[in-house]
């Protein structure tokens, strides 16, 4: 299923705001890992419905994803 490109595009300026400041980082800094992510290329290939799902729970596995990444 294909989402609506203008409300993804709202979506992804949600999540991006709400995990630059859950992490306490630049919104240019998260918008950068954002659309680097694995979360971003499931979401955007509409892969296993993933934009259905909250953006609370979408930004809780983007920090999980940062948090891997930042440790290596």
């Amino acid at each position: 299923m294909n989402a609506n490109p203008i409300l993804l595009q709202k979506k992804y300026a949600r999540i991006v705001q709400r995990f630059a400041q859950k992490l306490d980082i630049s919104i240019e800094e998260a918008l950068d890992f954002f659309y680097h992510s694995a979360v971003y290329d499931l979401i955007s290939n509409g892969v296993s419905d993933m934009h259905c799902m909250s953006e609370e729970y979408l930004v809780e596995e983007l920090q999980m994803e940062y948090e891997k990444t930042c440790k290596k």
